[in-house]
């Protein structure tokens, strides 16, 4: 293999889950740069349609709601009416807390308040979807003996929450970092070590890939405190994460499958 072009996604159709996000919008974009046909799949299909007007002509949005199988299965469906093959799949759908009144967060972030209900939603978008879009898309590349598939996990699947980052600057806790995030993010990586095992011998490549936190509109005391706790002294860009999306789906890490690779700042190496 020359190494000219060891990094190329031409001919390649790459399916970006939680497309409309901040990140997953950043990596359509890379992946759409390196040549791949990207499927820009959210469940806000507007905000999907309008990224792609960014990408090359080859890629195209689709709704997905990772929460229901037969979502997927109609975005698989669809995709397969256009495109040949589905040659990587990027797991990039996920959910923060979203808490019933804002003036009582700190109360319900608490463990000892935290609701099954708030659990239940987070796991269903941040593991339970990421396994069924696995299952279903990877079924495919299973069949075809290729393909590498992508699982975002988080530093807080390596390391518990700092939760000193979620204090104001007279040392009063604003909130808690929840408890389902943490572990849905742990979850993904040893899934992701299930799957390589699992698919390994029909060639299929699954890896993690752990960002940072990424600075987006968070208060000034917030960016500063969370800086101090990485080596490289701030917070994520978009951008910083795309060169190792675009490693990960390309044939440059054609002998790397079952790893975790961590992009965070040194945030979990000291």
């Amino acid at each position: 293999m020359s190494t000219e072009n060891i990094f190329s996604l031409k001919n390649k159709t790459v399916i970006v889950t939680g497309a409309a996000g901040l990140i997953g919008s950043a990596q359509c974009k890379a992946l759409s740069d390196f040549g791949a046909a990207v499927v820009a799949c959210d469940i806000d299909i507007e905000k999907a349609e309008k990224i792609t007007k960014e990408l090359n002509e080859n890629s195209f949005a689709a709704v997905l709601d990772v929460r229901s199988e037969d979502s997927i299965k109609r975005a698989r469906n669809a995709i397969l009416s256009k495109m040949d093959s589905i040659d990587a799949l990027v797991n990039n759908a996920a959910l923060n807390d979203i808490f019933n009144n804002d003036n009582s967060v700190l109360e319900q972030s608490k463990f000892e308040n935290y609701s099954l209900e708030m659990w239940n939603r987070s796991l269903e978008v941040n593991l339970t979807g990421m396994f069924l879009c696995c299952k279903i898309f990877g079924a495919g590349m299973a069949e075809k003996e290729k393909g590498s598939i992508i699982n975002v996990a988080s530093t807080y699947g390596i390391v518990g929450p700092d939760q000193s980052i979620y204090e104001d600057e007279n040392g009063n806790q604003k909130f808690f970092k929840s408890p389902s995030y943490p572990s849905a993010k742990g979850a993904v990586i040893n899934f992701t070590r299930y799957l390589a095992a699992y698919w390994g011998k029909k060639g299929i490549r699954v890896n993690a890939l752990s960002p940072g936190g990424v600075e987006n509109k968070q208060d000034e005391y917030f960016v500063k405190n969370y800086s101090q706790k990485t080596m490289l002294g701030r917070m994520a860009k978009p951008d910083d994460y795309l060169g190792a999306v675009v490693f990960l789906a390309s044939d440059a890490s054609s002998y790397m499958t079952g790893a975790n690779l961590v992009v965070d700042g040194g945030w979990t190496a000291w």
